[in-house]
């Protein structure tokens, strides 16, 4: 059976990141169809609305937007309801469960999830300690991270960190290397959350092939051996073990996933540090 397609066009007066999330998080459970995707970010003016209007009217479909200005919505509505293409506001089922439980009315200002707030510029300085604490960058400052991910080699640990980082969290990471010791300073760590990472041997020994094919490297070698791969990974959860530190097994997890089991443990081992 061949694949489907169909247009979604995603028109928003911010960024997107949020259309595109959420389009992408439901498109995901339809097998055998796919969307093709039209994103039209930071609409805000009329002029802006007609290239969107006439690019609808060429490739009609789905759309799902996010304006937050009542003319451009109603302009956009019109002209859906006009080809009979299926539309919804995103935000629209949101504003109304806050609207009717607040019981106040929100006030329309595109982007306001993006102003340059303390929030933002926590998200910067966890990024920036982030990339420098890299591959057991830098260990000297390790409990000035929130967190610190350990593991052997393909564990997902730099992209899970930068995850986090984006989630306002500094993060550094520390690689596991046969006949090399962790480093000492993470005897001293007292307020940082230290999370180890593993998988199964099977899952580690094929990224580690596809890492040295993309090299071109030699693959006779004991960093891609089963045997020794699965004894790595043994030594890990021993020392994950003996230190206590909490254990997440990455085989079957995204990125995402790993990350939302990390910030459930950081929340919980945050409540330590509050005094009551």
């Amino acid at each position: 059976m061949g694949r489907s397609y169909f247009h979604l066009h995603l028109v928003s007066d911010s960024t997107g990141e949020t259309l595109i999330a959420v389009a992408r998080a439901v498109a995901a459970q339809y097998e055998g169809v796919s969307a093709i995707e039209h994103v039209y970010p930071l609409v805000r003016s009329s002029k802006q609305l007609d290239r969107v209007l006439n690019e609808i009217d060429t490739a009609p479909g789905i759309v799902l937007y996010t304006l937050v200005e009542p003319d451009l919505a109603t302009r956009l509505e019109e002209k859906c309801r006009e080809l009979g293409c299926p539309h919804l506001s995103v935000l629209a089922p949101v504003h109304a469960l806050l609207e009717s439980y607040i019981g106040a009315a929100s006030t329309a200002r595109p982007g306001a999830q993006h102003m340059l707030n303390a929030e933002y510029f926590k998200r910067i300085d966890a990024m920036n300690f982030t990339l420098m604490h890299d591959d057991g960058q830098l260990p000297d400052d390790l409990d000035q991270a929130d967190v610190v991910l350990l593991g052997v080699s393909r564990t997902s640990k730099t992209p899970t960190a930068i995850y986090l980082a984006n989630r306002g969290l500094k993060t550094a990471n520390i690689p596991l290397v046969p006949g090399q010791s962790p480093p000492e300073e993470l005897d001293s760590i007292r307020k940082a959350l230290v999370v180890g990472l593993v998988a199964s041997p099977e899952r580690i020994v094929q990224i580690r092939q596809n890492r040295l094919l993309s090299l071109n490297a030699d693959d006779d070698t004991a960093y891609v051996d089963k045997a020794a791969v699965a004894e790595e990974i043994a030594l890990s959860r021993r020392l994950f073990a003996r230190r206590n530190w909490p254990v997440i097994d990455v085989t079957r997890r995204s990125i995402e996933e790993t990350a939302a089991a990390i910030l459930d443990l950081h929340r919980e081992h945050a409540l330590k540090f509050i005094v009551t």
